[in-house]
């Protein structure tokens, strides 16, 4: 099932293709999949819990699993640095899912053709239907809603904003991986900051 991840370069699909059954082995589910090349190569993989959030041991597990597969298959040519993070805050969507789960919240989505003559588009994720993932634009002064086939994206993230920082906080708070003092000092700085 790699081609519900938007990954454009073969050797990205060819290696979801290999991770993915062991980091979903293990309970997570890949997010992101990048391998990049410059004066180094890297390979870049977003992984997180089902529920969402992933804590630095389970990069570490995640990590180790993926490094023995890709010892075994060897599909990277070059050596290179293996790195498990979180997908963050401002995170890439790359699953239809990840569409519905941030209904409501802005996001950059850009195509690979373009689209009514353009290939990017800013604005609120208004959800999915069929294959198309849904966006509120704003098109002089009007707010329309466009369907762009997720075939046609080649990339999308999450635009870091107030509300969604404080979504992430609170949902962070309720699954007990936050620490409360951290949470109430946020709480406060942004009472003090409505105040003046």
């Amino acid at each position: 099932m790699t081609n519900d991840l938007i990954a454009k370069a073969a050797i990205d699909r060819r290696l979801a293709e290999i991770v993915t059954p062991v980091i979903e082995d293990l309970g997570y589910e890949l997010v992101r999949i990048r391998l990049m090349s410059g004066k180094s190569t890297t390979l870049q993989i977003m992984a997180e819990k089902p529920e969402g959030g992933i804590e630095v041991d389970d990069c570490a597990q995640i990590s180790n699993a993926v490094s023995a597969v890709l010892d075994v298959e060897d599909p990277i040519l070059d050596a290179y640095a293996l790195e498990v993070s979180s997908p963050g805050i401002d995170r890439p969507l790359t699953r239809m899912k990840d569409f519905e789960m941030f209904e409501g919240y802005e996001a950059k989505l850009e195509t690979a053709e373009l689209v009514d003559g353009r290939r990017r588009f800013k604005g609120e994720l208004a959800g999915t239907e069929g294959d198309e993932v849904l966006i509120n634009i704003d098109d002089q002064g009007e707010t329309v809603t466009i369907g762009l086939k997720f075939d046609w994206l080649s990339d999308a993230k999450l635009v870091l904003t107030d509300e969604l920082i404080k979504e992430m906080l609170r949902q962070r708070k309720e699954a007990g991986t936050l620490n409360e003092d951290a949470f109430d000092e946020i709480e406060t700085e942004e009472s003090d900051e409505e105040n003046k």
